[in-house]
């Protein structure tokens, strides 16, 4: 019986140390802390992309360069801040992705939802992600960006530094200076 009971303690353990409902990262930058969900369920290999980067530490010391505001851009049908290493630095250990698109995943690029920025190939995700700001399922596949953009993930605790982060450049798209990503690593 004492067997039984230990075996068992053994197991409940390790069930309830399995994080559930995914991978929390904390994004720490020089305007405070987001902490996002990863939803690996629903894009597994989005989510295995950027967690890589986490691990290898490769975004500490990067930025949020890019913020999209419609108060100062009324032309754009988006609202996010933009983030990740330099998408121009040559570097053969950056490999693109496959897009996993919204229509697949069932995700959808929402207030605090974390994405993958691209460029105009759907299959050229790398390291730069973005955070929406309200309702920007204009990004969604199947809408006027074709395939669309892939949301991996939603913002648990931090929006107000995402407001901070928005709000930081009085006009255009380019933050300057940027805000520092100091670091990026998983919490649970």
């Amino acid at each position: 019986m004492r067997r039984f009971l230990l075996a068992a303690g053994l197991v409940f353990a390790t069930v309830a140390a399995a994080p559930s409902g995914g991978t929390d990262v904390a994004i720490k930058t020089s305007a405070g802390t987001i902490v996002v969900r990863l939803d690996a369920t629903h894009a597994p290999l989005t989510v295995k992309n950027f967690l890589h980067y986490v691990d290898t530490h490769a975004y500490d010391g990067a930025t949020f360069y890019r913020t999209v505001r419609r108060a100062t851009e009324p032309q754009s049908s988006i609202e996010v801040i933009q983030g990740g290493l330099n998408p121009q630095a040559a570097n053969p250990m950056i490999v693109p992705i496959a897009l996993e698109p919204t229509s697949k995943t069932g995700l959808h690029n929402t207030d605090g939802v974390i994405a993958m920025a691209r460029t105009a190939e759907p299959n050229s995700a790398t390291t730069e992600f973005f955070i929406d700001i309200g309702d920007d399922r204009f990004l969604d596949a199947g809408g006027p960006t074709g395939p669309g953009y892939a949301a991996f993930g939603h913002v648990v605790r931090g929006m107000d530094v995402v407001h901070k982060i928005h709000t930081a450049s009085a006009g255009g798209e380019s933050l300057t200076p940027p805000i520092t990503i100091i670091s990026i690593r998983r919490t649970r």
